[in-house]
């Protein structure tokens, strides 16, 4: 019979020996002490198994239904992986997932695995088996393996999504916003893009609750309905866009990258409404207009465990917007964006907009993600396996735009004729419609077109939000996207449309790809080239 032993925090010098790896897994002084703590200082029975279990010729089996029966609510967590059974039950409080492992417990774990793709290496092979404890039984096996009724589904919950969106993948869900989503200045809700690292959590409003932990350790939690009745209701409205935007284009453009091959449709627009970080961080008991010098970021933690952060004079920043939202376009938030409380961080790239906010830490150093340590970084084009410590984190997105419509228009046309006599023209033509945005609130000053790949540059009109004169734009910087439009003759269009956006800081888009690629295809952001075919026109083939 297995008997558990006290964990003792290990010295800190034995915490700094670990090797990189381990350290970038399980980062933060908390996890990290406890982590080192489950893998150095194993309880001795442990040990003891281990010696029995090598000197004798058969290791031990278990029953699936044993296995079962260690899950989430039992004092020892079990879990298999392949046809290996491990009980994790001292791994947990270090795990730098936090308790999405508890999903895993009394039975597979592989499926997870699967998702979160840095466990497949071999110092966490080499973690997970000092945790062994025997084999599957035989008898459970099908083909030589666990059975799939057996494997539990985490996307049992993923809501049914628009059949508009354009799919890259089911599992997680991840699509874009379709052309008529992205020629609005608003997007709808069931067309804004959805980029989902894992499966959507079950979550209840009436039981879901935020936990602020201080650098004290205090921590104060709060409901949904404190947060909507204790502090001041703001909306904003904000552009979010996925880091890997436009990714597909730098490999078509330059060469291979790594990730979801996104066209231009990974970025949306909606108005926010939700609560002030800075009012929740100070009522929480952070001094926000004097910040001690050990606090340099504010990491946040999402129900399905997805985590990220941003620094702290954004966070607390009067004029950087930064929200705890509850309301999309007016609407509850749906399930796909976070209901019922995320964070909006407008002007950064929406990893840092953590879905399913359910704890927020103060801390001196980033978030130990995944997310944050090593996705969502850029390297230099000769670069191919990086040191993931030595680049920044992405937070502000550089200028960018995009071509989302490109379409053909006669004076035949009641509607086009309307649009022509605008621009003064009334020759068959064409209207070319985009997006420009800027992260860090940057505003949009000027976004050039061309028609002829480049050689010949025109200035697009930059339409105005709804409503006119900003009226409809709500915020205190440009969070938003710049919507614009450039009409001209058809005799004067060439094979190949191309646009670049200028920002105030006077940014603007680099012509090549090669240039800026980087094997991850971040921030691409390179002139956005459209091909042209003429069509005949009705008025033509009458």
């Amino acid at each position: 019979m297995l008997k558990s032993t006290p964990i003792t925090r290990p010295s800190d010098d034995l915490i700094r020996n670990l090797s990189p790896i381990k350290r970038r897994l399980f980062g933060g002084s908390l996890l990290l002490s406890a982590f080192a703590a489950a893998l150095i200082y194993t309880p001795t029975v442990r040990a003891e198994a281990l010696t029995e279990h090598d000197s004798q010729t058969q290791p031990a089996t278990f029953r699936l239904d044993e296995v079962r029966k260690h899950g989430r609510h039992a004092q020892e967590k079990w879990i298999t992986k392949g046809n290996k059974v491990y009980n994790i039950t001292d791994w947990i409080p270090g795990h730098p997932g936090g308790e999405v492992i508890l999903r895993a417990v009394g039975g597979p774990v592989d499926q997870y695995w699967n998702i979160f793709t840095i466990h497949k290496k071999q110092d966490v092979y080499d973690i997970l088996d000092t945790f062994y404890i025997g084999e599957v039984d035989p008898r459970d096996l099908v083909d030589g393996k666990v059975p799939v009724e057996h494997v539990d589904d985490p996307f049992k919950n993923d809501p049914k999504r628009d059949h508009r969106l354009i799919v890259h993948s089911d599992r997680p869900f991840n699509a874009e916003t379709p052309p008529e989503g992205l020629n609005a200045y608003i997007t709808p809700d069931d067309l804004f893009y959805v980029r989902q690292h894992m499966w959507v959590p079950d979550v209840d409003e009436t039981k879901h609750t935020l936990v602020i932990e201080l650098t004290d350790g205090k921590e104060k939690e709060y409901s949904l309905d404190d947060i909507k009745g204790k502090f001041k209701e703001v909306t904003v409205t904000a552009t979010l866009q996925c880091s890997g935007n436009r990714r597909k284009h730098m490999t078509e453009e330059s060469r291979s990258t790594n990730g979801l091959q996104w066209d231009a449709g990974a970025i949306s627009n909606a108005e926010w409404t939700g609560v002030r970080l800075r009012d929740v961080l100070k009522d929480a008991g952070v001094q926000i207009d004097d910040l001690p010098q050990d606090i340099k970021h504010v990491q946040f933690v999402g129900a399905e465990a997805y985590g990220a952060s941003i620094p702290v004079a954004k966070a607390v920043d009067p004029l950087g917007d930064v929200l705890l939202v509850y309301k999309m376009n007016n609407k509850p938030l749906a399930l796909d964006h976070g209901y019922p409380l995320r964070l909006v961080v407008p002007g950064n790239v929406a990893a840092r907009s953590v879905k399913w906010l359910n704890r927020i830490r103060i801390s001196d150093e980033e978030s130990p993600s995944q997310w944050q340590r090593r996705d969502y970084k850029c390297f230099g084009p000769n670069i191919t396996n990086p040191d993931w410590d030595s680049a920044p984190a992405i937070q502000e997105t550089p200028v960018q735009s995009a071509i989302t419509s490109l379409r053909d228009i006669t004076p035949h046309s009641p509607a086009d004729s309307k649009l022509l006599q605008v621009y003064g023209l009334e020759q068959d033509s064409i209207a070319v419609e985009g997006y420009s945005f800027s992260g860090g609130g940057r505003r949009i000053v000027r976004v050039d077109v061309s028609a002829d790949n480049g050689r010949n540059w025109h200035q697009a009109e930059l339409l105005p939000p709804p409503g006119g004169g900003g009226g409809d734009c709500k915020g205190a910087k440009a969070w938003a996207w710049t919507r614009w439009r450039w009409v001209l003759p058809r005799s004067q269009a060439g094979r190949c449309f191309v646009v670049k956006a200028v920002d105030e800081a006077y940014n603007t888009q680099a012509g090549e790809y090669e240039a800026n690629y980087n094997f991850r295809g971040n921030l691409t952001s390179s002139w956005h080239r459209l091909g042209y075919r003429a069509k005949p026109l009705s008025s033509e083939s009458e």
